[in-house]
């Protein structure tokens, strides 16, 4: 008898299963179309496209590929590690895994096996006897309670909103994850280039002092002015005072660094002299398609963001029909415990309820209304996460198409500068100018060295913008 019940019971569940897969009230999805031109901006500032390039070739270079220095590759190990940020990110992906689970689960009954005994006492002067009597039921079984027939598609909506807030959860994970290493190759890079500076700024400081005791000499003699002699000592202590900034900028880098990878950073990783770096970073190729920004991870974030919003729709519109419950139970009653199983013991309920609100004064239709604004918002979102792509590699595309030129122009700057100084030293020692000339000479040639190394800088942080605004290619643990 109850195995038949339990078949049955079984066999309307499958088919009020099967019915309520078969209504969902979400708008039908359909990816945006990008509110951006189909290829990349062209024009004096950027490099002609390279023919037969795709986005595989740069979706495929994972970072260990890319960055070839050994040092920055510890760093980005141990950043991947170690990095708090990263670790929150990780976190809220168990979270919202968990949060889908749960949700889920509620396509599905939940079954409990309940055992109970109820004990009661009845007076003596409520019973026939005259005598107080104390009785006991006991009963075991199983069953469901409150489970929702979800006709209408409103549970299955929630749970579709719960996995695409998960996989947005995710792409924000690798997002951050690329995000972190171009931030760690970065701060590497800029105090490679800071440790640099300083070391030209020492050189500096000793040629100068070099130079002013000659002149302190040559004044001493009377063959320079005191203008001189004042002149010289101002390049000196300019000298100084940039020792004491590169100084302090290179603590700042390696304070920052330390933050980045999360742990102590070991003095075996600082990072020699920018140049020492030039060829540590692979190039990228230009020619790619503008639909790689629907690989990036942050917009694939903003699309599942979008999809979440549009099953809300669904969910919301289910409101507005019937919600349809049931509760059922089967098993066995006795007032005594040895004859719980005997037969004629059994018991079963079943209780489907059907509810619908009538009179709510708007609450269903604005919590639709917000659905439908949450499902705007998220679309003008992810139109902006875009466009903001689209501009980041653009410029990206603009610096390298003009950087290489740059760099070039400032190497022949460098060298006119050493030798403009070598000539006006000359000049200065044949007696046909002044110290003046010289120290013109020394100021432009070490502003030049300055800039030459900002040059060398801005062509590396280029690179890794370009690998991290393409989408970051392949990260470990995501391959």
């Amino acid at each position: 008898m109850y195995s038949s019940l339990i078949r049955k019971s079984a066999l309307g569940l499958a088919v009020s299963l099967a019915l309520s897969a078969c209504v969902n009230l979400a708008p039908d999805y359909a990816t945006p179309v990008a509110p951006t031109a189909a290829s990349w901006p062209q024009g004096p500032a950027y490099k002609p496209a390279v023919q037969g390039t795709d986005r595989t070739v740069v979706a495929d270079i994972g970072w260990r590929e890319f960055f070839t220095d050994e040092r920055l590759r510890k760093l980005i190990e141990l950043s991947l590690a170690n990095n708090r940020d990263l670790r929150v990110a990780a976190l809220n992906i168990e979270k919202a895994r968990a949060l889908y689970q749960i949700q889920r689960a509620d396509l599905l009954p939940t079954v409990r096996a309940v055992a109970g005994e109820t004990a009661s006492r009845t007076a003596a002067t409520l019973n026939s006897s005259g005598q107080p009597q104390i009785s006991h039921t006991y009963n075991v079984g199983v069953g469901f309670s409150s489970y929702e027939l979800d006709f209408f598609g409103r549970v299955q909506n929630l749970k579709d909103a719960a996995l695409q807030n998960f996989l947005a959860t995710d792409e924000a994970q690798r997002s951050a994850q690329i995000a972190l290493i171009a931030e760690v190759a970065n701060t590497y890079l800029n105090l490679a280039a800071d440790r640099e500076r300083l070391q030209l700024s020492k050189d500096t400081y000793k040629s100068r002092q070099e130079s002013h005791a000659l002149t302190q000499r040559t004044f001493e003699l009377g063959a320079a002015s005191g203008l001189t002699l004042q002149q010289s000592l101002s390049t000196v202590e300019a000298a100084r005072r940039d020792v004491a900034i590169y100084v302090q900028q290179v603590a700042v880098d390696e304070n920052a660094l330390t933050v980045l990878i999360g742990t102590q950073l070991p003095a075996n990783l600082l990072p020699p002299e920018l140049s020492a770096n030039v060829s540590a970073l692979r190039d990228l190729p230009a020619g790619v398609p503008s639909e790689v920004l629907q690989l990036r991870p942050d917009i694939r974030r903003a699309e599942h963001s979008l999809q979440a919003a549009n099953a809300n729709i669904g969910a919301a519109r289910a409101a507005f029909f019937p919600s349809i419950t049931l509760t059922a139970s089967a098993g066995y009653a006795s007032n005594a415990l040895d004859a719980l199983f005997n037969s004629g013991s059994g018991i079963w309920s079943f209780a489907p309820q059907i509810s619908l609100p009538i009179f709510d004064y708007g609450r269903r239709s604005a919590n639709l209304d917000v659905a439908k604004t949450d499902r705007d918002i998220a679309l003008a979102q992810y139109d902006k996460a875009i466009q903001v792509a689209f501009r980041e590699v653009a410029d990206a595309l603009a610096v390298r198409g003009t950087i290489d030129e740059a760099l070039d122009a400032q190497r022949t700057v460098v060298d006119a500068n050493t030798e403009s100084l070598k000539l006006s030293e000359a000049r200065l020692r044949s007696g046909i100018d002044s110290y003046l000339g010289v120290l013109d000479a020394q100021r432009s040639l070490y502003a030049s060295q300055l800039v030459l190394i900002a040059s060398r800088l801005s062509r590396q942080t280029n690179l890794v913008t370009l690998y991290k605004v393409l989408g970051g290619g392949v990260v470990e643990g995501k391959s």
